[in-house]
């Protein structure tokens, strides 16, 4: 990440400016000149909320900042102000901007750069012309700020998102499995993350049936990769567990999707791995006081005269038997594993994020993820409020165990999909069926790659999951 953030101990009349501001200011009182405070009031008299004044050399903007009664959308109009601002200073490629805040409101602050900074990344690798697809802006100034640790915070977990989008966007023949674990222990090792992988043999010998049966198509072998972050000041005995879905790729094996529009976005299947990756980097970056632990299974889902089949049984790692009725209902199958392996840490609290089920994008649409589990109702609260706060939704799904005859086999324990109802609660449900702590399932489907640019998330991967992950952790310990 190439952007930073410093303190600056007075305005500069040549830079960029941002003035942050609400209709209240004293403009008079701020480094401006006659014509541009006429022009400001006119449009603060219209209630517009964002100014952009282009001047002679430099780029002039007003963020009116009004506190409402909904402070999470103040917080997320910020970010989008943020985004556009950095649209602005790239377009003439600027290298640097400087904010000004009238209000000494630090919150306010954060959000603006939090925009900022996310909405710079950009993914390069494979352009021959780099340099013209390039982010201008290297560095933001904050007038006569002091104390920067809270903005220190928030670069490491932008990095961290960026982390995450990176991984996402790396293309199948790039981000194996193995890759993808080699990626993991490099991030795990600059943030002082213990990183241990189980190649195919260990996987073998554990029996993690489920995941050696998706994995029987590809010629690539599986992972199993888990990060550890304990600080000595931990505050929690039992750890958390964050678990990630890392498919790599996503052809549907044997039950094939179509191309258009479906397998050829599907390196984003491993959008979950890429959450927790990114989430354990942030937390440790961030010297968390909690004792962590993300669970990574890894494969590929092809096609090919060994893949398993619709029929197959499949005797998991716990010894559940499992009739696979779709093979590309895989995630849930390697995730299962990974969940009944958790068991042995007894853990205080296990969420998964995967890119699970199309039903669970198709119920709400890209704005928001599904959550549901067996998790306590104050569990899901501080999620919901930890989502808020960073844009990073759920929507909680009804979990009722009658949804457990939907998974009922003829010829094994259960089986891994129930019907055209209920899929994403169906997917939800199987995986529980592996657990015997508290469970949150996250299905991040519908928002975790975008086909188009959104304010500060950009075309591609978007590493949804990083922010509401520390946010929710760094809630649980104050």
């Amino acid at each position: 990440m190439d952007i930073k953030i410093l303190g600056s101990s007075g305005i500069e009349p040549l830079q960029h400016s941002v003035f942050v501001c609400n209709k209240s200011t004293q403009w008079e009182n701020l480094s401006l000149t006659a014509p541009e405070i006429e022009y400001i009031k006119k449009c603060v008299e219209k209630d517009e909320t964002f100014i952009h004044i282009n001047l002679l050399g430099r780029q002039l903007i007003i963020i009116i900042a009004e506190s409402s009664n909904k402070p999470a959308k103040d917080m997320e109009n910020l970010r989008k102000a943020g985004a556009r601002i950095q649209q602005i200073i790239n377009k003439i490629k600027g290298d640097a901007v400087q904010i000004i805040d009238s209000l000494n409101q630090e919150s306010n602050l954060l959000c603006l750069c939090e925009g900022i900074v996310l909405s710079t990344y950009r993914f390069n690798k494979y352009f021959t012309k780099k340099e013209e697809k390039e982010n201008s802006i290297k560095s933001i100034f904050i007038v006569n700020l002091n104390h920067l640790e809270a903005f220190t915070e928030l670069m490491n977990i932008s990095e961290a998102v960026f982390a995450a989008r990176k991984l996402i966007n790396e293309p199948a023949n790039v981000l194996t499995s193995t890759k993808l674990s080699d990626e993991m222990t490099r991030l795990a090792k600059d943030a002082g993350i213990e990183a241990e992988v189980f190649n195919k043999a260990r996987i073998e010998a554990l029996k993690m049936g489920g995941l050696l049966a998706v994995n029987k198509g590809s010629v690539e072998p599986p992972t199993f990769t888990i990060l550890t972050y304990k600080p000595e000041n931990a505050q929690n005995k039992e750890p958390y567990i964050i678990v990630g879905k890392g498919i790599v790729y996503d052809t549907g094996g044997l039950s094939l999707k179509p191309t258009s529009d479906s397998m050829d976005y599907m390196k984003c299947d491993m959008s979950g791995a890429a959450a927790v990756t990114g989430a354990m980097y942030a937390i440790a970056k961030n010297k968390l006081p909690v004792y962590i632990i993300a669970l990574v299974p890894s494969t590929d889902n092809r096609i090919s005269a060994t893949a398993y089949a619709p029929g197959d049984i499949i005797e998991m790692y716990d010894g559940t038997t499992v009739e696979n009725m779709n093979s590309d209902a895989e995630g849930r199958i390697i995730l299962a594993d990974a969940l009944a392996f958790a068991k042995q840490y007894q853990p205080k609290l296990v969420i998964d994020l995967a890119t699970l089920t199309g039903s669970a994008a198709a119920a709400i649409g890209p704005y928001a993820m599904v959550a549901m589990g067996n998790a306590s109702k104050e569990i899901f609260d501080a999620l919901k409020i930890s989502g808020d706060q960073v844009h990073e939704r759920i929507v909680e799904f009804p979990f009722w165990d009658d949804y457990n005859e939907l998974i009922k086999s003829d010829v094994a324990d259960i089986k891994n999909i129930g019907g055209k109802a209920g899929g994403a609660i169906v997917g939800g449900k199987f995986m529980e069926h592996f657990t015997n702590y508290p469970y949150v399932h996250l299905d991040i489907a519908g928002v975790a790659f975008n086909k188009k640019e959104e304010a500060y998330r950009p075309k591609g991967g978007v590493g949804i999951g990083v922010r509401l992950l520390h946010e929710f952790i760094k809630n649980s310990i104050k």
